[in-house]
């Protein structure tokens, strides 16, 4: 069973912890690239939306199977 996303936006520092990334550049790198997770930025900020970051974990696992 995957474990329970917070219920708030996530920031990139909170990817880096839950996925045991490098660093914060991965995130950004993954940003540019297109390949992470949709994210949104509140100023100068970036979070990311739960919701949308489970979604990219499934269909990363779909593509696994």
């Amino acid at each position: 069973m995957a474990p329970e996303l917070p219920n708030r936006f996530l920031t990139p520092e909170n990817l880096v912890e839950m996925f045991e990334l490098p660093s914060v550049e991965t995130v950004y790198q993954w940003r540019r690239k297109r390949t992470g997770p949709r994210g949104f930025r509140v100023g100068r900020h970036l979070r990311f939306d739960p919701g949308d970051v489970r979604a990219w974990v499934d269909s990363k696992l779909g593509e696994a199977a």
